[in-house]
């Protein structure tokens, strides 16, 4: 059964705190079909009740390294870009949008709702939008682990058959991760990092990215309407080949 939010510990939805920056109000208009402002507004905060919250902001497109994963998607044959922690998908359909191979994506969360939800949000389906989508606890080794093995040169993969991330070892040829690492603790974000890095291709240019809040020293934040977080530090490591 759904229970309502605790409103003395969670906010309120909000209606006038919606507000999409221009890129993201052209993206939204395009992908939706929706030209009508109001009617646009409508819609996002319809759908935005029905999941309680929604990130509607674009991100992928911030990063410095998003040229560069577009450019592998043109150039590099059967290159897999992964969002991980995807939520609606809306970084995923972003770069789909900008050209990134549509049936190269994979998106991946723990519950599957909030993919739904992100075509009913977008006005897709799984045929007009036919990236794959994996649902799964990224703390489950049976669904994403280390591996110790020495990574090949990947083969081709077909996306529609994997079950758990772990088909993708040695295959993806990026990883975008925004938002995730700091949801967990300094244990699990290592886990997590040796395990991003297991799915990365060896091929030169393959990359994992993202966007996390942050500290200069480890330590634990604590908000009105935020539990207890350890701040992102093991992603610097990983991608610093310090990793251990």
């Amino acid at each position: 059964m759904d229970h309502p939010p605790d409103t003395k510990r969670v906010p309120l939805l909000d209606p006038s705190l919606y507000a999409l920056d221009p890129e993201s109000f052209t993206f939204f208009k395009s992908i939706t079909g929706i030209n009508d402002n109001d009617e646009l507004r409508k819609h996002i905060l319809n759908v935005q009740a029905k999941a309680y919250a929604v990130f509607t902001r674009l991100k992928i497109s911030k990063a410095p390294a998003y040229e560069h994963v577009l450019k592998l998607g043109r150039e590099r044959e059967g290159a897999l870009l992964l969002d991980i922690g995807c939520c609606f998908g809306n970084d995923a359909r972003k770069a789909a949008s900008d050209g990134f191979p549509v049936r190269q994506l994979i998106a991946s969360d723990l519950r599957r709702e909030l993919w739904d939800l992100g075509h009913e949000l977008f006005r897709s389906t799984p045929e007009s939008f036919s990236a794959t989508f994996v649902s799964g606890d990224a703390l489950d080794p049976a669904f994403l682990s280390p591996s110790a093995s020495r990574v090949e040169l990947p083969v081709d993969v077909d996306v529609s058959t994997i079950t758990t991330l772990n088909d993708l070892r040695g295959k993806v040829s990026a990883i975008w991760a925004a938002s995730f690492f700091h949801l967990f603790s300094e244990k699990h974000q290592r886990q997590l990092a040796h395990a991003l890095g297991s799915l990365l291709s060896p091929e030169k240019g393959s990359v994992i990215f993202g966007a996390h809040i942050a500290l200069p020293n480890k330590g634990v934040l604590i908000g009105k309407f935020l539990t207890k977080m350890l701040k992102c530090f093991v992603m610097i490591q990983i991608l610093g080949g310090k990793c251990g």
